[in-house]
């Protein structure tokens, strides 16, 4: 009882093929592809929503923060203060 060969699939396909044709299942795939897109597309827009929200949320130093820790990556070390 091991896993399905390729000749299984090829039946299992051959069988949707006739009950459903070919002309809906490429309408089936169409659809498919287009909730797809469609999905990622509100995704892209929820997210590009909600960062602009924070970002005018914010107060400004913490919006110019952010800025420079978006735009790049500062190193350095912190050294005291000395009385001159």
């Amino acid at each position: 009882m091991g896993s399905f060969s390729i000749w299984h699939w090829l039946i299992v396909l051959v069988i949707v093929l006739l009950v459903f044709g070919t002309k809906k299942l490429r309408g089936l795939g169409s659809d498919l592809g287009g909730a797809v897109k469609g999905f990622k597309e509100g995704i892209k827009e929820a997210t590009g929503e909600d960062q602009a929200t924070a970002d005018s949320a914010a107060p400004p130093q913490q919006q110019a923060t952010q800025q420079v820790n978006d735009a790049q990556t500062i190193e350095g070390e912190v050294r005291e203060k000395t009385k001159s």
